[in-house]
């Protein structure tokens, strides 16, 4: 891996560390390992953001997440996250979602989270990956009850990379900010009866309550799926820049699992359904099944 990629990594690892306080460009320069200039120019390069706009954006969001999760007093936040006055966090705010921070508070509707997405991982997936030494993949019979999800189609994706080409990544800082069935957005391939002519086979989206009467963002569309059993496939927690390997570890043992072994068959009517990929806990993916009958 390019070592220009390794600094901008250093940069984000580093902000994400130390959010909270005050953060130079000099410090960046020391953590990149390059000169404070050349690491300004490598970071808005990679990135497309300037550090400040980065920091900013991140400190936003942040914030956000924890007016809706943690019913935060707005000053509070204001001063963990270094902003210096609930003005300054207000505009900001205001500026970057479209709305005051005390009427989200009150009423959480979705918004465009930013999701800072490593600089390496453009470099990793571009990596040939040696599937000779596989992990242990573990699998779990579960149930998912009949539900709504809001989605948002892409036009014509198979899998995750071109399907943020074509719908850009924001979508999902999107779905992250929407409340979950299952505390968390999710990616699916959806069988050809949920699909619309000329759309993705991949989308993202947000399993919600069927009697759900919130709020569905412009562009997004809501399906209706129905109760079913799924298995689930679990890798081992991994290291971040691991990630393909554990993608590719989990979705071969899944292309060679026989589900009849358990008296059941694949069911191709329902989605297939991939979580976000999280090294502490492991790459899932989930895939329906139906009981043969006897």
């Amino acid at each position: 891996m390019k070592e220009q990629t390794l600094a901008v990594q250093r940069m984000q690892d580093y902000i994400g560390d130390h959010l909270t306080q005050d953060i130079t460009l000099s410090e960046l320069a020391r953590a990149s390992l390059f000169s404070p200039w050349y690491s300004y120019r490598l970071f808005r390069e990679y990135l497309g953001l300037t550090p400040a706009e980065y920091i900013r954006r991140l400190r936003l969001s942040r914030g956000a997440m924890r007016l809706r999760e943690e019913n935060a007093r707005i000053i509070d936040v204001v001063f963990d996250l270094g902003f210096g006055s609930v003005d300054t966090f207000t505009r900001a705010f205001y500026r970057e979602f479209g709305l005051n921070p005390s009427d989200y508070a009150k009423e959480p509707v979705p918004i465009p989270l930013f999701i800072p997405y490593g600089a390496k991982y453009r470099e990793l997936r571009k990596e040939q990956v040696d599937m000779s030494d596989l992990q242990t993949v573990f699998v779990q019979l579960i149930r998912k009850p009949e539900r709504l999800c809001i989605i948002k189609r892409g036009v014509a994706a198979e899998d995750y990379f071109p399907y943020c080409e074509e719908v850009s990544c924001d979508v999902w800082g999107i779905l992250m900010s929407m409340r979950s069935l299952c505390a968390e957005p999710v990616c699916m391939w959806l069988p050809e009866a949920y699909k619309k002519p000329h759309t993705s086979t991949y989308v993202q989206g947000v399993e919600v309550e069927t009697d759900y009467m919130g709020i569905v963002p412009e562009g997004f569309d809501v399906i209706r799926l129905p109760e079913a059993e799924y298995l689930m496939f679990r890798g081992e927690p991994f290291r971040e820049e691991d990630y393909c390997e554990a993608i590719r570890a989990v979705q071969h043992a899944m292309d060679g699992y026989d589900p009849t072994v358990i008296g059941y068959c694949w069911d191709d009517e329902n989605p297939r359904i991939q979580l976000e990929p999280r090294g502490e806990r492991g790459y899932i993916e989930l895939r329906a099944v139906r009981r043969i009958e006897a």
